[in-house]
């Protein structure tokens, strides 16, 4: 499968942008673990032309995590040529347009996912995107804003003709935002629509590798996005692509694996955002690592509490050594 001049050499996992959650050091985790394309956070067109500190600093890639994306969201045509010309200074293999995120502060501001509710605007910066840049341009939306209002295998085929080369859908409306189940299909409509000829990856509720192979048969989707069942187990990418080699399915990652990735994701984080700021954005994942470990709680309390690298990594080490000797479940 090829989006623009992207070539995946196998059946290509691709992490979900996911607000504060998708920095480059979970990235690098993800891609270690099997991720074939990742993207940045979502990033506003509004912050990137005005300069502002939490939307330039979204902008660095290393070459490690090849072939990466950078997604954009705004309403404005105009900002969102200059955030495309902005984006493509930084080097990215494509860019990515953001029309599914559901919350409100996005959505309040005619962005996002309220761009299902304007879809004349939503194909006119589309084109006006893809015309503004050499790379690769890919969307990503929804079905539609509301159970009523599903269009989207119309407006997949206008997405289409703006010259974009592949198309996320999630598999829920807007009014849904992540509650209630997925429903694949209308991406599956989309995709074996005999007008669509660029590649459609679907995305919503791929738990793990059984259900990421039923979708891959049942819709034949040329790409799967997985978003918040990465977060805390980036393993997830290497058990699907184990699993769809030989059908086989690994063991979860014991303690001591957990904590060596954890560390890992610690240390990318003060490499890249310095000690202070690594160490408290790295707070939000402690938990995620080891969810559903018996009496945790105590060792989160050292987590949060801890501000040197040292005190975490010596915790981290209490941590394996105590669940080696008990039952983490």
């Amino acid at each position: 499968m090829k989006i623009g001049n992207i070539q995946f050499k196998d059946y290509p996992l691709m992490l979900a942008p996911l607000e504060d959650i998708t920095d480059l050091p979970f990235r690098l985790i993800c891609k270690q673990q099997g991720a074939d394309l990742m993207y940045t956070e979502f990033i506003s067109s509004e912050g990137l032309i005005r300069d502002a500190q939490k939307s330039v600093i979204k902008l660095e890639l290393v070459d490690e995590e090849r072939p990466m994306g950078i997604q954009i969201f705004g309403h404005d045509i105009n900002s969102m040529i200059r955030a495309t010309e902005i984006a493509a200074q930084a080097k990215p293999d494509l860019i990515d347009i953001n029309f599914g995120c559901p919350v409100r502060k996005v959505t309040g501001k005619g962005a996002g996912a309220a761009m299902l509710r304007d879809v004349p605007k939503m194909i006119e910066i589309t084109r006006a995107v893809v015309n503004a840049t050499t790379l690769p341009v890919t969307v990503k939306t929804r079905l539609g804003w509301d159970e009523q209002s599903k269009i989207i295998v119309d407006v997949a085929e206008q997405l289409q003709d703006t010259g974009i080369t592949a198309l996320t859908i999630h598999g829920r409306t807007r009014a849904q935002l992540y509650r209630g189940t997925a429903d694949w299909t209308l991406i599956g409509e989309v995709k074996n629509n005999p007008r669509m000829n660029i590649p459609i990856i679907g995305n919503g509720d791929i738990t793990g590798p059984e259900v990421a192979l039923e979708m891959k048969n049942r819709y034949g989707v040329d790409g799967l996005m997985i978003g918040r069942a990465a977060v805390g187990y980036p393993w997830i990418f290497s058990e699907i692509r184990q699993y769809f080699k030989d059908g086989s399915l690994p063991s979860m990652p014991d303690v001591t694996q957990r904590v060596e990735v954890c560390k890992q994701h610690l240390l990318h984080s003060v490499e890249y955002k310095g000690d202070r700021r690594g160490m408290f954005e790295m707070r939000k994942h402690y938990s995620n690592y080891f969810k559903g470990f018996k009496n945790f709680k105590p060792f989160k309390v050292k987590l949060m509490g801890t501000e040197e690298v040292e005190g975490v990594l010596e915790v981290l080490e209490e941590i394996s050594n105590y669940y080696q000797r008990t039952s983490p479940p």
